[in-house]
Order: C-alpha cells, then structure tokens, then sequence
C-alpha cells in the first residue's frame, strides 16, 4: 500500500475540500509569497450603488485586495460578508454566495478577496467582479 493510502486528510484540508464542493466552483490554486490560495468563488459586487464605488472607481484596478468583514449582528443577513477597499465600504458579498464564506469565516478560516474585473455597465451588479481565496 503507498504511504498515506488509506489516511483520512487533515481536518483543515477536508474543511478546505467541502468548502470547495459546497461552493461548485472549481478548485484552482497559486502559490504567493510562499502561500497556497485555493480560489473558492467568483461573485458579482453586490450593493455597489449604495456604497463608495462610483467615489473610487478611478484609483481601482483588478488584482487589488479587498477586506472582507463579517457582519453577524447585520439586519438583513445573519451571513452579511461586507466588501471593501482601502476602508471604503463597496457593497456585498450577495446573499445567495455568502453562507459558505460566512461559516468559513466564522470557523477562523484566513480568506482574502481581490479584484477580479471591473467594466462601466448600467447595471451595478455588472460592475465588479471580486474572488476570493482561501489561504493554506
């Protein structure tokens, strides 16, 4: 038998591995600075003309970080997962893409977000594309 066959995976790596399934998106990895990011989901900005995009729309640019802060205590959204840049509040993750994020967060996982796309378009759910990575 090869060595390892028959172990179960690290509890991390077997939360990773759900997370990942949960989401349907598929598993794509990047070593940065010595980290391994697994990508876990590609969403649309959601709420972006409520918040400070149209402000910043001149300084952003794809591959930029974005935060993201759970919300909890939020009104609307028990899963709420807010979304911003440099301190400016840009919208939300959408609430049919945050349960995921928001439990993985919740449990402590390191996720980081970036810029993934930016186009002019009338509709602002059309405007911002962010992803966001889990960090190994």
């Amino acid at each position: 038998m090869p060595e390892g066959a028959g172990r179960r995976p690290p509890a991390r790596l077997a939360r990773v591995l759900a997370a990942v399934l949960a989401l349907a998106v598929p598993p794509a990895t990047a070593e940065t600075d010595g980290r391994i990011e697994v990508l876990v989901q590609q969403s649309p900005l959601a709420g972006s003309q409520y918040y400070a995009l149209s402000s910043v729309w001149s300084e952003i640019r794809p591959g930029d970080r974005l935060s993201l802060i759970r919300e909890p205590e939020n009104r609307h959204d028990a899963n709420a997962v807010r979304v911003e840049w440099n301190g400016r509040r840009l919208g939300y993750v959408p609430r049919a893409e945050n349960r995921a994020l928001a439990a993985a967060m919740d449990r402590g996982e390191r996720v980081e977000a970036r810029v993934r796309r930016l186009k002019r378009h009338r509709d602002p759910w059309q405007r911002v594309e962010f992803e966001v990575y889990l960090r190994l």
